[in-house]
């Protein structure tokens, strides 16, 4: 499935288990400080590899990692988990034994992964085979997380060699017959005036967006993505006129979808965090929605023998009745010029926007990070992610990691704050053990600047501890020739720190970016208000 590097943390029930990875020549393993982080990282391999997976040890093991997994399965990720379990006669007899809470029960811990939605399977000696299939067969069709037990005293089964030859056979697109719901959709959209494309991350995950650049060429229909989703396709494609976040969007962008009469959503989900609180221009009876897991027009479902992959196939060989002018597109993005005033959010955002290049992946945290880099256009070939609907602080730098272990051709540029950092930042000893040579640019702001937003400006729970970063390298084992410490607390100092990072490719760099505590992207001010309304 792609992923030839797996994540995790050892423990006695999984140990026998290593040893698979750890002897093979074709995977390596790659352990981590905890297994949340583990779980982050494998989120982020993903997010590049269409797959990946990590290990850990039953009950406290994998309670670490259910939070990481859960923003997997909330964001469409498609990552499995194997947990390393007490033999099966342990389990049957209800022994006594250590991660457990010592009730005889087993099953406490598979009960709450099933609860959160996640496709699980409890290996047992008959059905192993057939188990493993199954949820291999899950992840490839749905893109979705998974979680497999498994008992230590199945680790050395002898298996029939055969059975490998089996193995491509789990993996090939069905060929679907959905004539008659591309017909209503087609049907639909031909009587339009005037509509716009919305894109999310489902696009990326079933790999759709050649089938939308296609339809929307063939059409000159005007497409835009959301935040969560963007970074999935090339921004710098011509009929691509912004990144839509609500009402709060750039103008812009705003008058593609107020004047819209019918907006085509396209693998999206409509969450606060990326629709301005939900300002949204559009409702239920203008929208045709096409998801993975079902579509509807002006609010009707579709016929039944709807699939996403096919539907989208057929749409990028389309043309419609419709006859819309060629989308004027200006790009109006200037050069910023630095200066010697204090460094502002609103100058960081435009600065790293315009020297982002086509190899490089930005990360951005939850919070300023993300609503001050999330509206800013993409260069063709740089990618973008962050986690805007699970938004569990710490989660950049694993992840941000783990994306580039995935694919070392590309170089991360990682924006987090040094609140979210601190919850993560064991993997920088990963980062070095690995040679890794990511660009982290720390927001020191003092503190959770997006809560303070949203309620608390003043409050000591939105401090954090001043952490020296100068030390951070050193103390998580780099050596002098490894890496770079840069601070900048002004426009000329962050636009050396940026040159120079570009040219120290093969260190790891680390740019502390001082800022005021209150300075907040103009579009975090505006959904933090919502944030903080949507809670009284």
């Amino acid at each position: 499935m792609g992923a030839n590097d797996i994540f995790g943390v050892p423990g006695d029930y999984n140990l026998q288990f290593l040893d698979h990875i750890t002897h093979r020549q074709d995977l390596k393993w790659t352990g981590n400080a905890n297994e949340l982080n583990a779980s982050y990282m494998a989120d982020g391999y993903a997010r590049e590899k269409g797959f990946a997976a990590f290990v850990t040890t039953f009950g406290v093991g994998e309670l670490s990692a259910i939070n990481g997994l859960a923003g997997s399965i909330a964001e469409h990720v498609p990552v499995l988990e194997i947990v390393g379990a007490p033999t099966n006669n342990v389990q049957n007899n209800g022994s006594l034994v250590h991660h457990t809470f010592g009730d005889h029960k087993f099953d406490r811990f598979e009960k709450a992964h099933r609860q959160l939605g996640i496709k699980s399977a409890r290996l047992d000696g008959e059905h192993a085979i057939d188990q493993i299939n199954d949820v291999a067969q899950y992840i490839y069709e749905t893109k979705k997380p998974a979680y497999i037990i498994l008992p230590t005293n199945l680790v050395e089964m002898e298996v029939n060699k055969s059975l490998k030859d089996s193995i491509p056979n789990l993996f090939f697109n069905k060929e679907m017959n959905s004539e008659n719901s591309f017909e209503q959709i087609k049907s639909s959209i031909n009587n339009i005036e005037n509509p716009v494309i919305v894109m999310g991350h489902e696009v990326d995950r079933f790999n759709v967006f050649n089938d939308i650049k296609s339809f929307s060429s063939n059409n000159n229909i005007p497409v835009l993505d959301l935040g969560l989703g963007k970074g999935n396709i090339d921004e710098s494609f011509s009929n691509f006129v912004g990144t839509y976040n609500g009402q709060i969007s750039d103008e812009s962008v705003n008058k593609y979808v107020a004047n819209a009469d019918t907006v085509v959503l396209i693998g999206a989900k409509l969450t606060d965090s990326v629709t301005g609180g939900f300002t949204q221009q559009f409702n239920e009876q203008n929208t045709i929605v096409l998801n993975y897991e079902n579509a509807n027009i002006y609010g009707k479902s579709v016929d039944k023998d709807y699939n996403f992959k096919t539907i989208m196939t057929y749409l990028s060989k389309t043309k419609l009745d419709l006859s819309l002018p060629s989308i004027k597109n200006a790009d109006n993005v200037s050069e910023i010029k630095p200066s010697n005033n204090k460094l502002t959010q609103s100058f960081y955002d435009k600065a790293i926007s315009q020297f982002t290049s086509a190899d490089n992946t930005i990360v951005a945290e939850q919070g300023t990070s993300f609503f001050g880099l999330a509206s800013q256009k993409l260069p063709k070939g740089a990618k973008f992610f962050g986690q805007p609907l699970w938004g569990s602080i710490g989660y950049a730098f694993p992840a941000a990691l783990g994306n580039q272990i995935a694919n070392k051709n590309r170089r991360i540029v990682l924006s987090t704050g040094e609140g979210s950092l601190q919850l993560t930042i064991q993997e920088l000893g990963l980062a070095f053990r690995e040679k890794l040579n990511p660009v982290m640019f720390v927001i020191d702001n003092s503190g959770y600047t997006v809560e303070r937003v949203i309620h608390g400006m003043n409050e000591p729970y939105n401090d954090v501890p001043n952490l020296n970063y100068k030390l951070m390298p050193k103390a998580f084992g780099a050596k002098e020739d490894e890496y770079d410490f840069i601070e900048a607390s002004t426009e000329n100092e962050l636009f050396d720190a940026i040159f120079k990072a570009k040219e120290e490719k093969d260190k790891l760099v680390l740019i502390q970016v001082n800022m005021e505590m209150k300075d907040v992207p103009e579009q975090l001010a505006k959904t933090a208000k919502a944030f903080a309304d949507q809670n009284k």
